[in-house]
């Protein structure tokens, strides 16, 4: 393989990489704020539809790791106490 050829791998795999890196932080954006509304939701004062929703994305947030929440919480800049998470 030609060292053109392999320049030009690394640069796409680090232009890929960076675009992934980027979407990372756009779904950590999307957690925290999920995350943050779940905890400050009380699903009984919701109407059916809105509750079966908050239902599915409090399974959702719950079902993420603690390293993942943390991540969310910390780019939204959410505080948490120490039995929240």
């Amino acid at each position: 393989m030609s060292d053109k050829l392999k320049t030009q791998e690394v640069a796409m795999l680090r232009e890929e990489l960076e675009i992934l890196m980027s979407e990372r932080t756009c779904l950590l954006q999307v957690a925290g704020a999920a995350a943050v509304l779940v905890a400050n939701t009380d699903g009984r004062n919701l109407p059916p539809e809105a509750a079966e929703a908050a239902e599915m994305l409090s399974k959702y947030v719950n079902d993420l790791s603690e390293e993942t929440l943390k991540d969310a919480l910390e780019i939204v800049h959410a505080e948490v106490g120490p039995g929240d998470l």
